[in-house]
């Protein structure tokens, strides 16, 4: 079954390469485009159904055994994670089609997207922390230049923001490696895991945690390190932002979750309160951001900051209910803040502006988009039944049960401020009154009907996979927990990479 595991790299490589022969013709293109995403999706059950039945599963690169060679490795979280990356790519791919215009497709928008998605998979298999530091700068490449495609003011604005700050990010990075390979001797993640526990100098493993936390915040977006992502994320097309909320700060709490739960997870005080406090701040700040804006991308791109926190908020908690609320927390937001983000493309379609003074009267016009608009937004803000409450109650459960009562609170107030963001939105653009100021009012939005079917396609079906997630939330929370106690034994994982009974 080791083939699971390259079939996903393969896919999306071949994919993006191949749409690069047939630069000129974008019907071809958006083929393939299809075909490739279309086949990750059906690749990603297949590996995520193998693991379920196998547990780990390994790829030894060029027959070199672990620690010595390059490790992929699957288990639960990783192919879950990669599972949830296929379906955005292939939703948010069909989106696109009506969505970015013919002069983005021509630079290579397709094969961007399938290198973006090539090394977020890769990230989400590599067993080993110099690999995943270069699958992150694969994905820093790929998402640098979807988000300058197209060559405007602000685009290219946010775009140097966004590769600034993560270059610094990927120094400590790097310095993180060179301590922990200094300390140790070998760059296996399940190796470390094993070795670090018997390195005698604590305050350094403790310094190359600190690194990690940097360019993983960076990565994640968590306060303070944020500050990229609102000048940067509603920049480009809709499309863009919305696979970039999907997908790229998701990549950072992966990786806070591989290494403070197998590398990291001796008792530290300090990573613990480091943890927490980030978490808070992240919270709280991100939706405080977020309640001051008045622009619909920008209101949804402050809160992804938000969302973060509640992320983090549960691996600084570490309990195996913890975990599970963070687990079904990325489903929840991946799939919610990315559906509305698409929502928010289709609203600037049809009146010409994510200005919220500058909207209204959707409700009217178009009420299966606000009702499709209020089911993502009830759940952003935690109403049950929908994936938000679940998510926030089983981190909410696990605080309390932890008497960490500060952190709770926080997490409460956050959500009631989002209900505030959610409502304003709603408020301005679908229940007011429509302004009319003659022919020319949105005319840039009434005039670009055209792809709206494909744009709606997605938004449709991403609303029901949450809605489902929600109201049959059981089996989630199964395979949360099961995920959540292979995380907490390491041994499990490091048995299955090395091969050793402990």
């Amino acid at each position: 079954m080791e083939n699971a595991l390259l079939l996903i790299l393969m896919i999306p490589l071949l994919g993006g390469i191949i749409s690069l022969f047939f630069w000129k013709d974008i019907k071809i293109q958006k083929i393939i485009f299809l075909l490739s995403t279309g086949g990750l999706f059906l690749a990603s059950i297949n590996l995520f159904l193998s693991i379920l039945d196998q547990g780990v599963i390994t790829l030894q690169s060029a027959g070199w055994e672990a620690p010595f060679g390059i490790s992929m490795v699957g288990d639960y979280l990783s192919s879950f994670m990669i599972l949830l990356s296929s379906l955005m790519g292939l939703g948010v791919g069909i989106y696109s089609i009506g969505d970015i215009d013919r002069a983005r497709m021509r630079f290579g928008f397709f094969p961007l997207m399938n290198f973006l998605l090539f090394s977020v998979c890769g990230a989400f298999l590599s067993g080993d922390i110099f690999n995943l530091y270069v699958w992150f700068e694969i994905m820093l490449i790929s998402s640098f230049v979807l988000m300058a495609l197209g060559n405007t003011k602000p685009q290219l604005e946010g775009a140097i923001k966004y590769v600034t700050i993560n270059i610094i990010a990927s120094v400590f990075f790097l310095a993180g490696i060179g301590m922990l390979y200094g300390l140790t001797g070998t760059l296996n993640m399940a190796d470390l895991a094993i070795r670090v526990g018997t390195v005698s100098e604590e305050g350094l493993v403790t310094l190359a945690a600190v690194f990690f936390f940097i360019a993983f915040g960076v990565k994640s977006a968590i306060f303070p390190l944020f500050s990229w992502l609102p000048a940067s994320y509603h920049t480009p097309p809709v499309a863009v932002t919305a696979i970039f909320a999907a997908l790229l700060t998701k990549v950072g709490v992966y990786a806070f979750i591989r290494f403070f739960t197998l590398i990291f997870n001796h008792e530290s005080l300090f990573l613990d309160n480091l943890l927490l406090f980030a978490a808070g701040t992240t919270m709280f700040i991100g939706v405080l951001g977020a309640a001051a804006q008045m622009e619909f991308r920008k209101i949804l791109s402050v809160h992804i900051i938000s969302q973060i926190g509640y992320l983090i908020m549960g691996i600084a908690i570490g309990t195996k209910m913890a975990l599970v609320g963070t687990i079904y927390f990325l489903v929840h937001i991946i799939i919610v803040k990315s559906n509305l983000f698409l929502i928010s493309g289709v609203v600037k379609r049809i009146k010409g502006s994510f200005e919220l003074k500058k909207l209204g009267g959707v409700y009217a016009g178009y009420p299966f988009l606000a009702v499709l608009f209020a089911i993502s937004a009830f759940s952003l803000a935690g109403f049950p039944p929908f994936t938000g409450f679940w998510a926030k109650f089983a981190l909410v459960k696990a605080g309390l049960v932890q008497e960490m009562f500060f952190i709770v609170l926080v997490a409460l107030a956050t959500g009631f401020l989002t209900l505030y963001s959610m409502t304003k939105i709603w408020n301005e653009v679908f229940w007011k009154k429509e302004e009319k100021k003659g022919d020319e009012q949105n005319s840039e939005g009434k005039e670009k009907p055209a792809g709206l079917l494909l744009m709606m396609g997605p938004i449709v079906a991403l609303t029901i996979i949450s809605l489902a997630l929600g109201i049959y939330a059981e089996p989630v929370f199964r395979f949360a927990e099961m995920t959540a106690e292979q995380l907490l034994n390491p041994d499990i994982y490091i048995n299955g990479v090395l091969g050793l009974e402990r």
